[in-house]
């Protein structure tokens, strides 16, 4: 007798399936348990994949390809379905695959056998077959792919998704549901295998109702119903609500995280079902990681809506539009955490008719910051609406801040550190474009001219809010032409992906000078430039920096939007008691010439600037006022910059000595200067240079 005789008496069938070619070899046997015709033959693979329940060929792909992984065999239980797709029987497939020399994880031929199992009977408590080696090892597969995609989920509609997306091996459901508790009510958090509408009569059910989910709930203890016949005896009053899905067994199991049940997992199957040990520990171990992911998925979410609603409260509109201005801001919150931290911006409008700009930075990343950024907006917002000065607000705000920080702590708890702020203020007259700036430890503002160069603008400034009760907060005025803009940000717009202040401004500079007439696409492209993809290859060398808020406000005056040749200019009042605002104008004109060809040009004007700025506080008692303008098209421009004071005692022409101190001033001016000269005026007089701007030199 052959061999294939003697498997045909017991229903078994042999068949190799070929992987790299797609063809299928059946014997008569095998053919027949297909339902494809009792003839051996070469099939194709779709055809032989379409008698498959499609549940159960993603089941026995995964367990193939952990048998090629692991060199076993590979055993699995199939549904085999007809063309219209109704289940003719359940077979059971035991096969090894083999690989081919040389080839890869894809090409191997597997061969096996093909047995048809008798189904329980509907009310048999008959279990199925033994379950032993690989088919267990399929099951440990499932359950460590199930907890790890279980654990990536960030949401309760994920949860949800990756839950009906599981293929138990051998008795996969196709009708889950997800059950709440909601007070002494049951709800319906998530279904799959339903339509729109099945779950109405669920959704609102009393815990004491005779529902198995209500008494899993109540008792925490899991309901198996292999048959309908179980279902109608345990369960009369509820039973004509689940009949009409037409399922064979069901399984209810408690959803229990942190110790207490949060609510039912529904497990329906439209094949019976005996629910043996090793499928019960299968669902009991799924339904224990189902809860942990919704349970940390609820926490996630409610952590989100109170970062929105914090977000929310604290992040002010920018309020009506500003007649001749337009304004644009953002707020990216990057700290983690409850994603919000101590940055803010305001918009204010004041009492004479002007608008107050506000930006600042409360120190930390947590809801104290939060809560301290808080208070410090709304005490900006009155002191400014009172109707005080830019210097007097901050001023006002620095001792309400320190106020703050001295508070003593309740009983028991330890006194929190004190914080501090640093914040920017600008007074804006939207007619004629002044800005009247007061700057507390806080970033200078960046000026974007009508040809697009855009430049640090040196302000004064004071100590941050909040480190002494009584500070002076200088005030310096600024003036928009028409068409030009202002930007206000945060450290963190600068200092985000290990950038210092000097590095992160030269990633910006390119981005703030790119021509758009559209300031919401600016603002969103200086973003970008910190969040998108491009910023990972434009890192600082302080890479280990800890990522910072981001808050950017930007003010635009009405005028030409196409970009022209446009004279810049700077101007810059030197104190006789602020002799250190020299290095500050050395600065500025730095930043005015950034793109000048010739660096060495640069060097030179900034020589003879500080000069200039150096003998007014020397040999005068007023103060120096200096100017600098640049006007023409880039490659051909001419500067020329000032230094008036308010004396009329003319500078002289000196040679001197080796070892003399001073006297090289109007020397240097006459080697490096183009033309230079000395303007005496009504009052005082004008001390000038002229550079023309060169071509680069070479290289020696």
């Amino acid at each position: 007798m052959r061999t294939e005789e003697v498997l045909a008496a017991i229903a078994t069938g042999l068949w190799r399936w070929d992987n790299e070619a797609g063809t299928v070899t059946l014997d008569a046997e095998a053919a027949r348990l297909l339902g494809l015709p009792a003839e051996a033959g070469d099939f194709r693979e779709s055809v032989v994949r379409s008698r498959f329940h499609p549940v159960d060929w993603n089941e026995i792909y995964g367990v193939v390809n952990l048998a090629v992984a692991e060199g076993t065999l590979a055993e699995a239980r199939l549904r085999i379905v007809d063309e219209q797709g109704y289940v003719l029987r359940i077979v059971r497939s035991r096969s090894r695959p083999v690989l081919r020399p040389g080839g890869g994880p894809e090409g191997y031929v597997l061969m096996g056998t093909l047995q048809e199992v008798a189904e329980p009977q509907p009310g048999s408590t008959a279990e199925h077959t033994a379950i032993t080696g690989d088919w267990r090892r399929s099951r440990e597969a499932f359950l460590l792919d199930a907890g790890r995609a279980l654990a990536e989920a960030r949401s309760t509609e994920e949860v949800l998704r990756v839950a009906a997306s599981l293929s138990m091996p051998g008795f996969s459901p196709d009708g889950l549901a997800v059950f709440g508790v909601a007070g002494e009510r049951l709800t319906i958090i998530g279904h799959h295998g339903h339509n729109v509408g099945d779950e109405d009569p669920f959704a609102d059910m009393p815990l004491d109702t005779d529902y198995p989910a209500a008494e899993v709930v109540r008792t925490g203890r899991a309901i198996y119903l292999p048959s309908p016949d179980e279902y109608r005896r345990r369960f009369s009053a509820t039973w004509p609500l689940a009949r009409r899905f037409g399922r064979r067994s069901w399984a209810f199991l408690p959803l229990v995280a942190s110790g207490h049940v949060m609510g039912a997992w529904m497990a329906g199957f439209r094949h019976p079902v005996s629910f043996s040990p090793d499928e019960r520990a299968v669902l009991t171990t799924v339904a224990r990681m189902l809860a942990q992911a919704l349970d940390r998925a609820g926490a996630a979410e409610t952590e989100r809506e109170l970062s929105l609603g914090l977000q929310r409260s604290m992040m002010p509109s920018l309020g009506p539009d500003i007649p001749g201005m337009s304004v644009a801001a953002r707020y990216i919150p990057t700290g983690g955490g409850l994603q919000v931290g101590g940055d803010w911006y305001d918009m204010i409008p004041l009492p004479n008719g002007r608008i107050a700009l506000v930006i600042g930075d409360v120190q930390g990343h947590d809801v104290r910051a939060a809560g301290l950024m808080g208070q410090l907006r709304i005490a900006l917002r009155a002191y400014a609406s009172e109707g005080h000065r830019p210097d007097a607000v901050l001023s006002r705000a620095s001792r309400f801040l320190a106020g703050l920080s001295e508070e003593p702590g309740s009983a028991g708890e330890e006194r929190a550190a004190p914080r501090f702020a640093t914040c920017l203020y600008a007074e804006a007259d939207p007619e004629t474009g002044t800005l009247d700036i007061a700057r507390a430890g806080h970033p200078d503002p960046v000026v974007i001219s009508i040809d697009g160069t855009a430049v640090i603008r040196q302000t004064a400034g004071g100590l941050p809010l909040g480190i002494e009760t009584d500070s002076d907060y200088p005030t310096t005025r600024v003036v928009l032409e028409p068409g030009e803009t202002i930007m206000l940000c945060t450290d963190g717009l600068i200092e985000t992906g290990g950038h210092d202040m000097a590095t992160g401004w030269n990633r910006l500079r390119p981005v703030l000078e790119q021509p758009t007439e559209d300031l919401e696409k600016l603002a969103d492209a200086l973003v970008q430039a910190v969040h998108g993809p491009t910023s990972h290859y434009t890192t600082g060398s302080l890479a280990d920096r800890r990522e910072d808020d981001i808050a950017v406000l930007m003010l635009r005056r009405a005028g030409p939007t196409a970009r022209r040749a446009h004279p810049r200019r700077t101007a810059m009042t030197i104190a006789q008691a602020e002799p250190e605002r020299i290095a500050a104008a050395r600065q500025q004109l730095r930043e005015l010439l950034h793109d000048w060809t010739d660096p060495e040009q640069v060097d030179s004007a900034v020589l003879m600037l500080s000069e200039m700025a150096t003998n007014v506080l020397v040999h005068t008692d007023g103060d120096a006022l200096m100017v600098a303008e640049a006007s023409g098209e880039r490659g051909e421009r001419r500067l020329r910059v000032e230094v008036a004071d308010g004396s009329d005692e003319l500078p002289h022409k000196r040679r001197p000595g080796e070892m003399a101190s001073s006297g090289r001033g109007l020397v240097l001016m006459e080697m490096l200067a183009d033309t230079w000269g000395v303007d005496p005026r009504g009052e005082g007089k004008s001390i000038w240079f002229e550079l023309l701007e060169a071509q680069e030199r070479p290289a020696p």
